[in-house]
């Protein structure tokens, strides 16, 4: 089970920090990632991290701003958002699954959590 929380409603250039707790399954080979989706438009990979290793990615958009880190002692995986963006706006997913690699593809994930909104306005 993955459960999101953290989400809200922020003017530019604001902090969130999402997290998502993990449970249910061993974490072992794991990819943890995290993914949004805007209305109307293809849920996107935002970043994902390896759990044996902790190495991350992400995707050029958010890269500079979003932070992806993990908390093996308490299963905990969570995404710094700074400097936000309107375009940032989506309902944001944490996703898991055995994958053993960097991927942001969301096909390959198996496990979601429920989502969090964020809202970027002014």
């Amino acid at each position: 089970q993955l459960v999101e929380s953290g989400g809200g409603l922020v003017q530019p250039g604001e902090s969130l920090r999402l997290s998502c707790a993990v449970s249910g399954f061993s974490l072992n080979y794991y990819v943890i990632a995290w993914f949004r989706q805007a209305p109307g438009k293809e849920r996107e990979g935002v970043s994902c991290i390896l759990w044996w290793g902790g190495t991350t990615n992400y995707a050029d958009s958010v890269k500079g701003r979003f932070t992806i880190s993990r908390d093996t002692a308490n299963n905990m995986v969570y995404l710094q958002m700074n400097d936000l963006k309107p375009e940032d706006t989506a309902v944001y997913y944490c996703a898991a699954d055995q994958i053993r690699m960097h991927t942001l593809n969301p096909r390959l994930y198996g496990h979601w959590g429920q989502g969090t909104q964020v809202t970027v306005s002014s």
